[in-house]
């Protein structure tokens, strides 16, 4: 059975909460791989974020990001990340806002039988987005239920 709009909203503030803490805390961490397999429910719907294994210490000092080698998830990396390796916790939020589009369409981040240009969740979406009308047009018809 499909989630209904309050949980799917519940679970979107526990992950917010989640990356508000690990930003910040005095040690910025960026998780550098945010995506909705890292997720976790408990019985309530309570979230919780796990793997942190490409987690990575936040910029110091004046330093607004951390170079790094490009590693995460295709369809979850924030463009400017991809395009110069430079990591930002705004990255963190590129992909928390990727999670948010497939909570609200039911789609997944990346599907290879959309069109080319249109592969990846954000691409298709956008331009559904300018308006509240167009955006109605992709939610998920089963939280009209």
């Amino acid at each position: 059975e499909p989630l209904s709009w309050e949980t799917r909203m519940s679970i979107a503030l526990g992950v917010a909460k989640g990356l508000a803490f690990l930003h910040s805390s005095e040690k910025q961490v960026i998780y550098r791989d945010f995506k909705a397999a890292n997720i976790l429910l408990d019985a309530n719907y309570n979230a919780k974020l796990s793997d942190f294994g490409l987690a990575k210490l936040g910029p110091s000092g004046e330093n607004s990001h951390v170079t790094t080698r490009i590693v995460g998830t295709y369809g979850y990396a924030a463009p400017e990340y991809v395009a110069t390796g430079h990591l930002y916790v705004n990255s963190d939020v590129y992909g928390f806002g990727v999670v948010l589009l497939e909570m609200l369409t039911g789609l997944r981040a990346v599907d290879v039988d959309r069109p080319n240009g249109q592969q990846k969740l954000v691409d298709w979406a956008k331009p559904y987005l300018s308006s509240k009308r167009r955006l109605r047009t992709i939610m998920d018809r089963r939280l009209e239920d």
